[in-house]
């Protein structure tokens, strides 16, 4: 099952892709799943109502894909992204060249920072170039984690228990703004420079371990790699993210991208007005977003 969020004429609401171009539109069929975060906090329950729904949709709650626009399946999270840097050795290893390192060390510990929530954009809208402020604009894909249940403390064995499902993140980033600044909040905080989507595959669905992940840029396939080459997984990551810290239902966190950014090539590459950025995840599909100009 891949679960959206859409617009169309009357507003914004959770719907189910179907087959044959078609959507499930939650918000017709089943008023309180008619958001994502309400979907997501109505727990197992609402989402076996849901998979009922889906499996023999009610006629006047169905419509034409092309008629709807696809947003980022939650479209405002209600705290900043979670986010998880320097999580596959290749990529570690390729930011340590950049600096002249060439014995890199595994990190001992999940290295998290965050991006501010209302930088989350819809598949296929546009990124600025933010030309004005970076010259070293860049991609990332990611593996992304929706919190389902909320806790603290959570034990390792226990984790996935709290996930709600999975999607796709680009962390688009200022590289120069990123080094700058030390702290990455600002380089990985310009307006809208997280794209997600397009969709969420439950967790139920899906075996995030071990997917092929990978970007492409303009045709040109710049990132490939597989989820279980993650140094930290999603297990550990929410297990160390959550001592002392609450998550919540709805909140998103990105899991680190593997090897193949822009700036770590030879030359350096940097996104481009017009460039167009494709990251697919096997299982969930593929997230494209275009720079604008």
């Amino acid at each position: 099952m891949k679960l959206i969020t859409f617009a169309d004429s009357a507003g914004s609401r959770a719907g189910v892709l179907l087959d044959g171009g078609r959507v499930l539109d939650l918000g017709a069929a089943m008023p309180p799943a008619r958001d994502m975060i309400g979907l997501i906090e109505g727990g197992a329950a609402m989402l076996a109502q849901v998979r009922a729904l889906a499996a023999n949709p009610p006629a006047g709650a169905v419509l034409p894909l092309a008629a709807v626009a696809i947003q980022a399946p939650i479209p405002r999270p209600r705290r900043n992204v979670f986010c998880v840097g320097r999580n596959y050795m290749d990529h570690v290893a390729e930011g340590d060249r950049t600096r002249g390192i060439t014995q890199s060390e595994v990190p001992k510990y999940p290295q998290f920072f965050t991006k501010a929530g209302d930088t989350v954009i819809a598949p296929d809208a546009l990124v600025p170039a933010h030309d004005g402020v970076t010259k070293w604009l860049d991609y990332e894909v990611e593996l992304v984690a929706v919190i389902g249940k909320a806790g603290s403390d959570i034990p390792k064995e226990k984790a996935l228990e709290h996930v709600f499902g999975w999607t796709i993140g680009n962390d688009v980033t200022g590289r120069d703004l990123q080094r700058r600044h030390g702290q990455w909040f600002k380089g990985k905080s310009l307006d809208r420079s997280c794209p997600l989507g397009p969709v969420i595959v439950p967790a139920a669905d899906l075996d995030a371990s071990d997917l092929a992940i990978g970007c492409k840029i303009n045709g040109e396939q710049r990132q490939s790699s597989r989820t279980s080459k993650m140094i930290f997984d999603v297990k550990e990551i929410i297990h160390q993210l959550s001592a002392g810290f609450t998550l919540l239902p709805g909140d998103v966190i990105m899991t680190g991208t593997p090897e193949g950014v822009g700036y770590a090539m030879q030359p350096p590459q940097t996104l481009k007005p017009g460039d167009v950025m494709e990251l697919e995840i096997e299982g969930i599909g593929v997230l494209t977003n275009r720079i604008a100009g």
